[in-house]
């Protein structure tokens, strides 16, 4: 190994245990009890959540460190920098939990709903309200009902054994029920982790096997396989939008996505809107609530209390680490959309350019779009190693391939005389009911 290579190599190290022991959304996490207090007050009193307290002097005492290594390592320079100033605001996002500040953070690492896209004059508001426009059109067609949510942990339980043993063999993460689990679900590249009160839906089920074993946990096992590169096993938040953008993508692609799973991607969206503009914890749960109830009326009591539940998570996602009275938010999850439409874009680019060879990069571990271009130069000087696990979606190139390029196509064809006519054709057609 050259003198650069070496370089890197120790930087990619340093920059690993400069990540390692920052865990953002463990540190966020609120114990179930938090939900079940504030539904027995029927959503009356603002949660109380404590959050421990975060050592960050270990991460920045491990950046400083890495910092003069990052300065020696030639073409991986740029990248490194990136990573360690990501890691570095999102050490002092983590500094500031509870507080105002917490929002500037954030904000900064995840974007806002009001603050444009780098690369072009639209927000995360913007992309949000437009999907929550097409899919209130369709409030009237009866797409059939959604499957009610009856599948038990143990049964979620045993599908996902079945599936990560037959995709990741000996590397399978361990399949664990936990009784003391905010969310539904959690996935990592050691455990998968699902909480035993839990219900499922079969499009709940396949969405999770695709988004966090399909994507987050190959990515981060195939980045533990990078023995010269170890900071693509780390999910920093410089992979978020990225990250995410993929696993949403996989949802598509699988076709296990669902209106009502791509509602809730557009409304987090606009509930981190209305607590930036200061809407307080209960008035973001009743416009979640609201919203559940308007779309399913129906008042048996395990389904208002279904929905409740439902309304406190999505509302808990927009408030873990912000201020509960509103104004500061967390902002991570503005990125699935905004991801989901760079990871498209890239691919349909990237098949467009006849460069398919760049597919594999994105499975190599935990990486960002933009980290692409050194990644090729550091494969080309044998630092870096192919994925050892691939989705079957993103493994049958011929199928992946066709998509990508049909999908580029059409977007190149000038569709706009096409629509107006079908929109004029479609006024003079009635609601389609056909007779039983």
């Amino acid at each position: 190994m050259n003198k650069t290579s070496e370089r890197i190599r120790q930087a990619a190290f340093a920059l690993r245990e400069a990540e390692r022991p920052m865990r953002i959304l463990g540190l966020l996490a609120w114990p179930l009890e938090v939900r079940n207090r504030f539904l027995e007050t029927d959503g009356q009193q603002l949660p109380d959540v404590s959050y421990p307290q975060a050592d960050t002097g270990k991460v920045d005492e491990a950046l400083a460190l890495a910092r003069p290594l990052i300065a020696r390592s030639g073409p991986a320079k740029e990248w490194f920098e990136r990573i360690a100033d990501r890691i570095g605001m999102a050490n002092r996002m983590l500094h500031h939990v509870g507080q105002r500040e917490f929002y500037h953070a954030s904000g900064q690492l995840y974007g806002a709903p009001q603050v444009a896209l780098s690369d072009s004059g639209r927000t995360p508001l913007d992309l949000a309200q437009r999907l929550r426009r097409i899919i209130d059109q369709l409030s009237h067609v009866d797409l059939g009902a959604p499957a009610d949510p009856t599948a038990t942990a143990t049964e979620v339980a045993a599908r996902m054994r079945l599936a990560v043993e037959k995709f990741f063999a000996e590397e399978a993460p361990a399949i664990e029920i936990v009784d003391n689990l905010s969310a539904n679900a959690t996935a990592g590249p050691e455990r998968i982790r699902i909480r035993a009160t839990a219900r499922f839906t079969d499009r709940d089920v396949e969405q999770l096997i695709h988004h966090e074993a399909g994507i987050h946990v190959t990515t981060s096992l195939n980045g533990r396989h990078q023995l010269d590169l170890p900071i693509l096993a780390a999910s920093h938040p410089g992979t978020t939008r990225t990250q995410e953008g993929l696993a949403v993508f996989a949802e598509f692609i699988t076709g296990c996505m669902d209106l009502d799973r791509l509602s809730r991607l557009a409304d987090r969206v606009l509930g981190i809107h209305m607590a930036v503009e200061g809407a307080d914890f209960i008035e973001v749960y009743r416009h979640f609530l609201d919203q559940l109830q308007a779309r399913d009326g129906s008042d048996d009591a395990d389904t208002v209390l279904a929905q409740r539940k439902a309304a406190f998570e999505q509302t808990r996602r927009v408030f873990r680490g912000g201020l509960l009275t509103g104004g500061a938010p967390f902002t991570k999850d503005v990125v699935y959309l905004d991801g989901l439409l760079r990871v498209h874009d890239f691919l349909r680019s990237v098949i467009a350019a006849g460069r398919a060879d760049v597919l594999m990069l994105l499975f190599c571990g935990k990486l960002d779009l933009d980290d692409v271009p050194v990644l090729g130069k550091l494969a080309d000087m044998g630092l870096l190693r192919p994925p050892r696990f691939l989705p079957g979606w993103a493994s049958d190139r011929r199928f992946l391939v066709s998509y990508l390029a049909y999908s580029g196509f059409l977007g190149r064809v000038r569709m706009g005389q096409v629509h107006e006519h079908y929109t004029d054709l479609l006024k003079h057609v009635p609601t389609v009911r056909f007779a039983d």
